[in-house]
């Protein structure tokens, strides 16, 4: 395997294309940024062949965590809160955070990733602990409901889409929309609220969070054998605009469309929120200017002396009574091996199969596990020319657009007028098949990106290139999980999941089935408690 190789299956497209990015200006318009990935130093690292010398050190710890995602997160603040400290966590980036990460500006912070968390369900107990915690539940009041601060809920105005011409109030097209299909996505609604509080024989709410508390009725795993739109045709759901949002609403949450999509995970989307507060409901969000890096930050507060950042893993393996972790430290420039009595792999599969090189775990892998490629753009602006109808919300979209529109990473700041703001631009690649779509988006320069932004942008504001003043761009090559048909009910979630040798456990979003904040949190807290459950103590 080539240097290039290496780097595109390890880390994935932003890898090259933070690489190439470093080797030549991209400034070639007039709008100037660049595309952000890892940084040349990791590329030249491997390309030097460093990662393959002799380890000239061998340090011991009970526990490693490889990956700094939320999961890798969750896991560490779990094992702390239980009086387990001897650990340490990897990641290859500077910073830690997964596609939760953040940046910031003049302007304010901004999210480079997942930007919001829904009003979680009630019964979600440890994640509410620690959403009280960073003080985003104030209080739990008397009918034992979550009262959230004011200040992270999602100012008004929250959502507009632009259709027929005209900006309209929230994302459900209504506006110049005929009455037989308003007709018919108010039927689809109620029949998501039906799924809602739909319970299966075996007791369990049909449609949950974590997925894997949902109900096993052959009566909801059957909707994992056909497609989103399948069904909604297959249920005489026919309305253009209703499948157009759907559309939508699968590319937001899986950046997969809906005629990929399980129906069983598009349903979920609508179904598994049944959050109850003092002062919000399911269909509330909470955000931060830098999205959801808010809570990366908190995540990492207490645990930040056992991080250890530009730590690029290059193998794992696991033996009877412990694990050995390789790993080159970017800023010392030399290999490590850590042998510890257990191990955390929060990296995806298609990673964690390659360092523990295993070559069944890599088959079942590239057989049924699909990852969804994604662009993300920061896009900092002076005051734009709005069109008529709704004001700039919160986030705002285009109807029919490949792009999910932008959100406004400044609507949280309280000032009232703003001459300046930073807009996070979505574009979930996914016209094409992840592979293809890869491949296209490296062969993509911070100007052919520019060209695809502003191209999209001015059909709602006339004078977006004028009013622009920068845009960075950063290519997500593996951002999520795409649960097509059969992979939410099928095996290889399952074994996959497995631990090896009862001291590697996993803990990533794919394996949980979909790509939520919830399921990040819950696949590092129980990869931890079943270390906790071994009794593990300190070694010092």
């Amino acid at each position: 395997m080539n240097r290039k190789e290496f780097i595109k299956n390890i880390f994935g497209v932003a890898a090259i294309a933070g690489i190439a990015g470093s080797c030549k200006d991209h400034r070639s318009n007039s709008i100037k940024g660049s595309i952000i990935g890892a940084s040349a130093n990791i590329g030249h690292i491997i390309r030097d062949g460093k990662t393959t010398d002799s380890p000239s050190e061998i340090i011991k710890k009970d526990i490693v965590i490889v990956g700094g995602g939320i999961s890798g997160l969750s896991a560490a603040r779990h094992l702390q809160a239980n009086g387990i400290t001897n650990f340490l966590l990897l990641d290859l980036e500077k910073e830690v955070g997964g596609n939760a990460k953040s940046g910031k500006n003049t302007i304010s912070a901004f999210p480079w990733g997942a930007h919001y968390i829904p009003v979680p369900n009630n019964n979600l107990t440890e994640y509410l602990d620690f959403l009280q915690e960073c003080g985003v539940v104030k209080n739990i009041n008397e009918n034992t409901l979550p009262e959230y601060n004011e200040a992270y809920l999602c100012f008004n105005p929250e959502e507009r889409l632009f259709i027929n011409g005209q900006w309209q109030d929230g994302l459900i097209p209504h506006f110049g929309v005929p009455e037989k299909d308003t007709a018919q996505i108010s039927a689809f609604l109620n029949k998501m609220n039906e799924y809602r509080y739909a319970v299966g024989a075996d007791k369990k709410e049909a449609f949950a969070i974590p997925v894997n508390e949902s109900s096993e009725d052959n009566a909801f795993t059957l909707l994992d054998t056909l497609t989103m739109q399948e069904w909604m045709l297959a249920n005489k759901f026919t309305s253009s605009y209703l499948h157009t949002y759907v559309n939508y609403c699968t590319r937001d949450d899986f950046g997969t469309p809906h005629n990929k999509i399980s129906a069983w995970a598009g349903i979920h989307y609508f179904a598994a929120r049944k959050g109850k507060a003092a002062n919000a409901t399911y269909s509330d969000v909470l955000t931060w200017p830098e999205g959801n890096g808010f809570l990366v930050n908190k995540l990492q507060a207490a645990i930040l002396p056992q991080i250890k950042t530009s730590s690029l893993v290059t193998k794992i393996t696991p033996q009877a009574d412990k694990v050995l972790v390789a790993y080159f430290d970017v800023a010392a420039n030399k290999n490590i091996i850590i042998e510890a009595a257990q191990c955390i792999v929060a990296v995806p599969q298609f990673i964690a199969s390659r360092l523990l090189n295993d070559d069944e775990r890599k088959a079942a892998v590239k057989k049924d596990f699909h990852y969804s490629p994604w662009m993300v753009a920061n896009i900092k602006t002076n005051e734009l020319k709005q069109k008529s109808g709704a004001p700039l919300s919160w986030d705002n979209v285009m109807y029919g657009s490949d792009s999910l529109g932008y959100i406004d990473a400044t609507h949280q700041q309280l000032q009232v007028y703003k001459t300046k703001r930073n807009l996070t631009y979505y574009l979930p690649l996914c016209t094409k098949d992840p592979v293809t779509e890869r491949k296209l988006a490296q062969n993509k320069t911070h100007a052919d990106w520019v060209k695809l932004i502003m191209d999209n942008l001015k059909k709602v504001h006339a004078d977006i290139e004028t009013q622009t003043e920068e845009i960075n761009v950063m290519i997500w090559g593996h951002a999520m999980i795409q649960p097509l048909p059969g992979y939410i009910s099928g095996k290889s979630r399952a074994v996959l999941a497995r631990s090896v040798n009862n001291n590697v456990h996993f803990a990533h979003t794919d394996i949980a089935g979909i790509s939520i904040f919830e399921e990040a949190f819950y696949q590092g807290l129980n990869a931890a408690k079943k270390i906790i459950q071994q009794g593990i103590k300190n070694k010092g």
